[in-house]
């Protein structure tokens, strides 16, 4: 079985927020890797005093496309999980032929996903900002305490407000907001195993959100499952439980990756520009789907 895992960070964090997640794996035997965003390798005291003048113009076929020679430049096939517009990502390459299954936490909405009134609500000091498509934007910690990081006690958000979080691409949030660069074939039959996994206390990506992305999801013809966790919100890995989400996502791997599967690619992947928004659709009927509610 594959054992190199991928994560893909979300807005506003960076590749650190995987830490705890990357030791728990590889406690389990995985090799992991969490490279960070285009441009946002970097130091957070550096991505908050000078952001990188490159991020003010960075969207979302250039973060799928960076992802996508990490993970063909790795020795072996890998597991691909993201938190947010890295769960997004994920998807886009899962669409493409990368990566052998992949896990998808809280994601940002694929082109078709209606956002609800209060994923819009959270959105709106972004989109509703002067020249914000232009721009990096900074979330305040207002924002973070109620809809980031509500399901955080107070001295956890303060604690993490003031160490994970960074400024991020205000272009991303209109791209996904008008279906820009973020259309998935919901019927590619080439599709890997999929986990999508949600909270409902989610203000960010509330859970009808994933909800939607999940029915949508199972027209492939392979596995599609999805895990609500009752009181979790958009920041899952720090808040308090976040072992069990882990201990669920191996689960999950270990059952639609067997251990004598083999390694080696059954064939070279169905590449398109991350950017295209023009897609064969192979209409297929079934599909394996499972949604289980966690406590």
């Amino acid at each position: 079985m594959t054992r190199t895992v991928l994560f893909i960070h979300g807005a506003w964090l960076t590749h650190a927020s995987w830490d705890e997640f990357r030791a728990e794996f590889e406690k389990r035997g995985y090799q992991t890797v969490a490279p960070a965003w285009p441009y946002m390798d970097r130091s957070i005291k550096e991505l908050r005093e000078s952001p990188a003048p490159e991020l003010n113009h960075l969207g979302i076929a250039e973060i799928a496309d960076h992802y996508a020679r990490i993970a063909e430049s790795l020795p072996e096939p890998p597991i691909l999980v993201g938190h947010s517009f890295g769960g997004l990502i994920v998807e886009l390459l899962l669409d493409r032929g990368i990566g052998v299954a992949g896990v998808a936490i809280d994601p940002a909405p694929p082109r078709g996903v209606l956002a609800t009134p209060r994923a819009v609500l959270t959105g709106l000091p972004v989109l509703f900002s002067w020249r914000g498509w232009s721009r990096v934007h900074t979330m305040s910690e207002k924002n973070f305490r109620s809809g980031f990081a509500n399901g955080l006690t107070a001295e956890q958000q303060t604690r993490h407000y003031a160490e994970d979080v960074v400024p991020t691409p205000g272009r991303i949030v209109f791209q996904d907001a008008l279906g820009i660069g973020t259309k998935i074939n919901y019927d590619n039959p080439d599709r890997a195993p999929l986990l999508l996994i949600g909270g409902t206390d989610d203000r960010t990506i509330p859970i009808g959100m994933v909800r939607s992305n999940h029915k949508k999801s199972q027209r492939a013809g392979s596995p599609t499952e999805l895990i609500e966790y009752p009181g979790r919100c958009h920041y899952q890995m720090a808040q308090d439980g976040w072992e069990k989400v882990a201990d669920n996502i191996i689960a999950w791997i270990g059952k639609v990756l067997p251990a004598d599967e083999s390694v080696t690619k059954p064939k070279a992947p169905r590449r398109k520009p991350a950017a295209a928004d023009t897609a064969a659709t192979i209409p297929v009927d079934g599909g394996a789907s499972n949604a289980v509610e966690a406590g």
